[in-house]
């Protein structure tokens, strides 16, 4: 019961908040100042796509509204134990969910013949995992519970990034980079769709996918009749791969405006994965280095049977916590860094960012760190994902050294991201600076107290 409570109040949370946003802040754009088109009268604020489209805007407003209230609905009623039990709260996020497929559907392109495909990607993605289910789990076991509690926990990770990947990809495929036309005929159309239009097809498309295939993911793993088979057979696995590259790939052709960039972003990723490589070899030969100098031919320097047992039972859950630490990290540096780098400091003008054009020295660096952090990140959690990495204790280090560059990025963009001068960017890193002396220096007094 107390799970279910848990599952529901994070699900709602997620639809409450990306809901709220964009209603406050529609597909389309608003209207910069009074005017009238054909009959339509309309003011400075109201929504474009009311005006320009109002069948599609209706859709998205009445789908965006269902799902924001009753994901409001849901996080106040949670607390109901008869709901909970006859499914009610249940089969109300599960509208929501819905809504919000088709307030995405709606809001984000213009046309009918796209808004069909968008919705066909849900169906596919439920296609796909129904077809990989009945081909890979013909010989089907009883499960122990052992295994279902594996299972309860790769079921959390995987609701964890499809629950990120969702929120970050809604708002970003409602309201692209380069924001929309507010005169002439074109007006709530992307301004990125005339100025870059493959560069915003490619958006498009990547960060549709990803959204589509983790709201389905969340809709699979809400029921375990669902998602018990689906990661018996890593076919949700494989979604979630699928959700990633598609986020990777919005990430690349909606932030990098040239070629030449976007071959950096796919160099650091080789770089990233054989800096883990090298980490975890050079791990591997200082460990058995150390193995063998310290090697005692004595047994009775040995632990007993009940030593091992307790010794693997406490490694075994510090690896799960250290587990548990990086994905939350690399979850919240994929997040920040995505939405900021569809959201460019300074804005962005036709689909380009602002500061590139009047401070490069700035955006590129500030272009560099962000993307060094947003990649680092993703392949972290890629590679969390493997269940057949999650218990090597080298890769675990390796990785936990790529989350440190990860965060090192994300003070570098924040540095140069967030001031226009050099001098308050050495501040920041000044204060950071000076916040690890201070660890340094107590940790220094600790052991020497200790001695």
């Amino acid at each position: 019961m107390e799970k279910v409570k848990s599952l529901l109040l994070l699900l709602a949370t997620l639809v409450a908040t990306i809901t709220y946003h964009a209603g406050l802040d529609p597909p389309g754009g608003v209207w910069s100042r009074d005017g009238q088109r054909q009959q339509n009268r309309y003011k400075a604020g109201d929504p474009i796509l009311s005006v320009m489209n109002p069948s599609r805007y209706m859709v998205f407003f009445y789908c965006n509204s269902t799902a924001f209230v009753a994901s409001l609905v849901v996080i106040l009623m949670v607390r109901a134990r008869g709901l909970i039990r006859r499914h009610t709260l249940e089969v109300a996020m599960l509208l929501c969910l819905l809504g919000l497929i088709g307030a995405y559907a709606a809001g984000s392109c213009r046309d009918m013949f796209t808004t069909v495909k968008l919705l066909a990607l849900p169906a596919a993605t439920l296609v796909y995992v129904v077809i990989h289910v009945v081909f890979f789990t013909l010989d089907h076991k009883e499960m122990s519970y052992e295994d279902n509690r594996k299972l309860e926990k790769r079921r959390k990770r995987l609701l964890l990034l499809a629950i990120l990947v969702a929120t970050i990809t809604y708002q970003a495929g409602l309201t692209p980079q380069g924001g929309f036309w507010t005169e002439g005929h074109r007006a709530g159309d992307p301004i990125m769709a005339d100025t870059y239009g493959m560069r915003y097809q490619a958006f498009f498309y990547c960060n549709s996918t990803s959204f589509m295939v983790s709201i389905t993911l969340i809709i699979l793993l809400v029921n375990p009749n669902l998602y018990k088979p689906g990661i018996r057979c890593y076919a949700l696995y494989v979604c979630m791969v699928i959700a990633l590259f598609g986020l990777m790939g919005a990430y690349l052709s909606g932030t990098i405006p040239d070629p030449q960039t976007s071959m950096y972003v796919f160099v650091l990723v080789a770089v990233e994965i054989t800096l883990i490589a090298i980490t975890a070899m050079a791990l591997l030969v200082l460990l058995i280095f150390g193995e063998a100098n310290g090697e005692d031919d004595s047994n009775s320097s040995r632990p007993g049977p009940a030593g091992d047992r307790a010794m693997r039972r406490q490694h075994k859950s510090g690896n799960s916590a250290r587990r548990k630490y990086m994905m939350v990290l690399a979850i919240l540096a994929a997040s920040v860094t995505y939405q900021a780098a569809i959201k460019p400091p300074g804005g962005d003008q036709a689909g380009n960012a602002v500061m590139r054009l009047n401070n490069p020295a700035r955006y590129s660096a500030f272009f560099y760190c962000n993307s060094t952090s947003f990649v680092a990140s993703v392949v972290v959690i890629v590679l969390l994902l493997q269940e057949s990495l999650q218990n090597n204790i080298l890769l675990l280090y390796a990785m936990n050294t790529a989350i440190v560059l990860d965060l090192l990025g994300l003070l570098g963009a924040y540095a140069v991201g967030s001031s226009r001068d050099w001098k308050a960017t050495g501040y920041v890193i000044a204060l950071f600076a000076a916040v690890l002396a201070y660890i340094a220096i107590h940790l220094v007094l600790w052991f020497l107290g200790r001695r």
